[in-house]
């Protein structure tokens, strides 16, 4: 049986002085994966040192935007950059060190385990998961978001809103990507509500999330904002279509 193609798709905005520290423990932890960083222009420089090492090592790619775009968009990108070009297995992954590439073998496992998911979570706020060095705050407002989402929308999810993600191609290939219009945090919740209507099973594998070491979150009111008004309108439209059903 031929191994599975993978690919890490790791979008960038100022991660300089992380993106070499993931690099190196991602290949360290599956040397056989491939990577793509998408890089939103990133003043200080994050796109041409991911360029000058890819010049030596194949398994490394750059896409380049010009502009910061949003973290949905990023990954949409690398989606079709990678569905082009016949990958098997597509990984998210965060540049800043937060999601523990060792983790990433028995997440890829899960993929073939007896549920046969199409999509493999790497969760905080399943039994096992944990973060470290995280506010009490900002921990209780991710508990909190997750709670909302999992009651708003009617799913079980623990942590829908994570971003440490293996999905399979074929399932990627039956989403309408190019109407996907979620920029932030809110992209991940988007991705889980359709992967579960698409009628694909989701299965969740703890880790331990730690907090960037280096450089700056990206995470904002707004990103919060755009993601509960968006899950509030997703969950009426599933009350009101459970109620009328299209005939």
């Amino acid at each position: 049986m031929t191994a599975p193609r993978i690919l890490v798709m790791i979008p960038t905005y100022q991660e300089r002085e992380n993106i070499d520290r993931v690099l190196d423990r991602l290949f360290a932890a599956v040397p056989e994966a491939d990577a793509v960083v998408v890089d939103d222009g990133s003043p200080d420089g994050t796109g041409d040192l991911v360029e000058g090492r890819a010049a030596g090592d194949p398994r490394l790619h750059l896409l380049r935007r010009p502009r910061k775009a949003g973290l949905g968009p990023a990954y949409l990108a690398a989606m079709a950059w990678g569905l082009e070009r016949g990958y098997d297995v597509l990984v998210e992954l965060d540049a800043d060190g937060s999601h523990p590439p060792e983790t990433l073998p028995s997440m890829i496992a899960a993929l073939d385990g007896p549920e046969r998911p199409g999509l493999v979570i790497g969760s905080r706020w399943v039994p096992g998961g944990s973060v470290v060095n995280w506010p009490k705050a900002r921990e209780a407002l991710s508990r909190a978001g997750n709670g909302y989402v999992r009651l708003a929308l009617g799913i079980r999810v623990r942590d829908a809103t994570a971003g440490f993600r293996v999905y399979r191609a074929e399932l990627l290939r039956r989403l309408p990507l190019a109407r996907i219009d979620s920029h932030g945090y809110c992209f991940q919740v988007d991705m889980t509500l359709r992967t579960l209507d698409a009628g694909e099973r989701i299965v969740e594998v703890p880790i331990e999330f730690r907090e960037r070491e280096f450089g700056e979150s990206k995470m904002d009111g707004g990103i919060v904002v755009e993601a509960m008004r968006r899950v509030t309108r997703w969950g009426i439209e599933r009350r009101i279509l459970r109620r009328h059903p299209r005939r």
